[in-house]
This record gives C-alpha cells, sequence and structure tokens, in this order.
C-alpha cells in the first residue's frame, strides 16, 4: 500500500490538507479527499489541496481544490496563501527568487488555477512568510452560467427583501447583509443548492462592525462553503464581501473581512479593477497516510 506524506496548513482556520504531486501523483483525489477529510475517521480538513508544476509558461506551479465533499473547486484564496508559504518554507528547493521590499524580503508565484493564473506576493520576515498578498482578479457580478434568479422559486434577500447580491471572484458568492450573521447555521445548506445558483453558491452572512473613527470598516462575516458547510474562513468569500460592501455603501475600497478563524484585508483597486487580499498561513502538521 503506497504512502502519501502530507501538510496540514491553515489560513484563518481554513484547513486543507497539502500534497506535492510531483513527488506524491494522487490517482483518485475525489476518493481522497472525502477519506482523508473526515474529521473523525481521517485526517480532518475542509478539504484537499493538489500542488504541481505548471505545464505552461506562464505560471509557475499549479493548484487543484478538492472540497471535503469531493467536488472540485474552482479557486479558493486561503489554500492559494499557503501554497505560497509551503512552497517557500518547505519545498524551496524550487529557489523562488526573492527581492527586497521596505524593511522585508518579498518574492511572487505565478499559480495556475481552475480561475486562471493568480499571482501570489510573499511577505518575508526572518526567512518566515509572515503574509501573503493575492491578486484574486476582477470581480464579476452576471454570470448566467453561475446566477439566474428570475425563477419561479424566489430568492430571499434580492434587492426589496433585503440586500443580497451575487459576486464571483472565479466562483460563486451569495453575499447577505443582515444584523444576525448566525443564519449561515441554518439557512446556508438551502441556499447553496438554490435553484437559482446552476453549479451550487458559496454562501456568505456579513453586517458591518461599528466603526471606530476614519479607519477601514470591519465587517463580521460567516460563511457556507459550497462543498464543504461552514468553515472558519473563505478568501474568495471575502473578497467577495468586501466588493458587495463596496457597491451597497457600507464600505469604501478597502475594509477588514471578520471572519470565524481571522481577519482578511481585501482592497479593490481603482486602477485596475482588480480585487486584493492580504492574509497570513499557518502550518498545522505533517503526516503520513496510506494512498486510497
Amino acid at each position: 500500500m503506497r504512502k502519501i506524506k502530507f501538510t496540514k496548513m491553515h489560513g484563518c482556520g481554513n484547513d486543507y490538507i497539502y500534497v506535492d504531486t510531483t513527488q506524491y501523483p494522487i490517482a483518485d483525489p475525489v476518493t481522497a479527499a472525502i477519506q482523508w477529510s473526515d474529521r473523525h475517521k481521517g485526517i480532518g480538513s475542509d478539504g484537499l489541496v493538489l500542488i504541481g508544476k505548471s505545464p505552461i509558461p506562464e505560471a509557475d506551479f499549479t493548484m487543484r481544490i478538492f472540497n471535503a465533499d469531493g467536488s472540485e473547486a474552482m479557486m479558493c484564496g486561503n489554500a492559494s496563501r499557503c501554497i505560497g508559504k509551503y512552497l517557500y518554507e518547505k519545498a524551496n528547493p524550487w529557489s523562488l527568487p526573492v527581492r527586497e521590499a521596505d524593511g522585508y524580503l518579498e518574492a511572487e508565484i505565478r499559480l495556475l488555477t481552475l480561475s486562471g493564473i493568480k499571482r501570489l506576493h510573499l511577505h518575508i520576515v526572518n526567512e518566515s512568510v509572515e503574509s501573503v498578498t493575492v491578486d484574486m482578479g476582477e470581480p464579476v457580478l452576471e454570470d448566467d452560467k453561475l446566477f439566474t434568479p428570475n425563477l419561479s422559486t424566489p430568492l430571499p434577500h434580492r434587492e426589496g427583501q433585503g440586500v443580497g447580491l451575487f459576486v464571483s471572484m472565479g466562483n460563486p458568492h451569495y453575499v447577505i447583509f443582515t444584523d444576525d450573521v448566525d443564519q449561515v447555521e441554518t439557512k446556508g445548506r438551502a441556499l447553496e443548492v438554490h435553484p437559482a445558483f446552476p453549479q451550487r453558491c458559496n454562501i456568505e452572512f456579513a453586517s458591518p462592525l461599528p466603526s471606530e473613527g476614519q479607519g477601514e470598516a470591519s465587517i463580521r462575516t460567516r460563511v457556507w462553503e459550497r462543498g464543504s458547510g461552514i468553515t472558519q474562513a473563505c478568501g474568495t468569500g471575502a473578497c467577495a464581501t468586501a466588493v458587495a460592501a463596496a457597491l451597497t455603501g457600507k464600505a469604501g475600497r478597502t475594509s477588514q473581512i471578520v471572519m470565524d478563524g481571522g481577519t482578511l484585508s481585501i482592497e479593490w483597486r481603482e486602477s485596475d479593477n482588480h480585487v486584493y487580499m492580504t492574509g497570513p498561513a499557518a502550518f498545522v502538521f505533517d503526516g503520513e497516510i496510506t494512498a486510497p
């Protein structure tokens, strides 16, 4: 029976199992994700992330993400930050080039995902990746392959029924502004599979926190992730929430998204219309497990 070495990491509590497929190819990632993500009988995680070398010169590495239910995700902001830390600290035989930047070192990685190439900017202090900024690209507000709201089944929290906005960050999100973010526990599952979302959807319940002075807006957010259920954090969900908050006047172009597992800094930059996400990544433990 073949043994697979893995590393468990998390970004603001959003935890995944990471495998370097250049050394340990995974023949059946769907089964592996389901078995290994089980928090009672497996390693325990929100899913499985496979790291590989890019087949195209425009990118350096690839990322494939399989949720805890075995479904393949298009993109994950927290996982991409963790990959940046993994590649620099644990796998730097690849010798990522670094440069000096305002008192720290910086490295860049071009990561190929199902949502295109994402650029990771690693902020390095004392040979450790302290945080990672990810260029998440432009938000998409209309996509009939992901969102078809004009159905006989009403979708709650549309304009006139509260505030609910669709935002795609390479994967679909539906952001609901409410005073009760804990509704995610009772309503998230049904909304994920609502007919308005042909490919299911990630659901965010968000509430602006009281402002202190003229600083950046802070928004308390809880997430139901497509294929994983409630998670501690979601990078693309934080980006979608920040965009929705800016569009509805609840925040400016920069905001702090406060999730169950930690806080992410989001900037929706006017100069290029791209969303930039900055946050930490952390190792949990290394291990070895039998391939399915």
